[in-house]
């Protein structure tokens, strides 16, 4: 099973405090940012989770959503490496381009993109854990424009998503195969 951690408590506001204009954009941007966490327990060592699930070439078989990746720059990953996704979700063909960030092989690996409405950040992290590797996949970014409004919605349907690609991790590394 998947464990949805939540990322932050919910926030009380003060009504008073929303006469000041700074509070009411203050509550607008938090409402705004979509930042979502799932992990999974994967019954492989780290070091082989890990480089499965940093490898490109491998993202189709995990990520439901995603059609197609293609290296920008050369293999091997690496911090500046430059890697093309298509993706589909929410009915919507995505063309965006991740750069590799942070890369600490087998414990973090940290890719952005700020193409598009919804630039986004996405994090990878692994640890020891009994019965295998814990997994834990975030995403985080802030909708511009019209995308602002559907926040709320796209943290639910990224976090529905999140569960599904790493479920669907487990069961290639498992031996399960492909779940597409």
């Amino acid at each position: 099973p998947v464990t949805l951690l939540p990322t932050q408590e919910p926030e009380t506001h003060d009504a008073a405090a929303i006469d000041d204009p700074r509070a009411v954009v203050a509550l607008c941007a938090a409402v705004a940012e979509v930042d979502v966490t799932s992990t999974i327990v994967v019954a492989r060592p780290r070091a082989e989770v890990a480089a499965f699930a940093v490898d490109p070439d491998n993202a189709t078989a995990w990520y439901r959503n995603i059609t197609s990746a293609r290296w920008v720059s050369s293999p091997p990953v690496a911090v500046g490496s430059r890697i093309a996704f298509v993706a589909e979700f929410l009915g919507r063909r995505l063309e965006y381009t991740y750069q590799v960030r942070e890369f600490e092989p087998g414990r973090r690996f940290v890719m952005s993109t700020d193409q598009g409405p919804f630039p986004m950040e996405t994090t990878y992290t692994w640890e020891d854990a009994p019965g295998g590797t814990s997994m834990s996949l975030r995403n985080r970014g802030t909708p511009s424009g019209f995308a602002r409004i559907g926040a709320p919605v796209l943290a639910v349907a990224m976090r529905r998503a999140n569960a599904k690609d790493l479920e669907a991790l487990k069961a290639v590394l498992d031996g399960r195969g492909s779940v597409r």
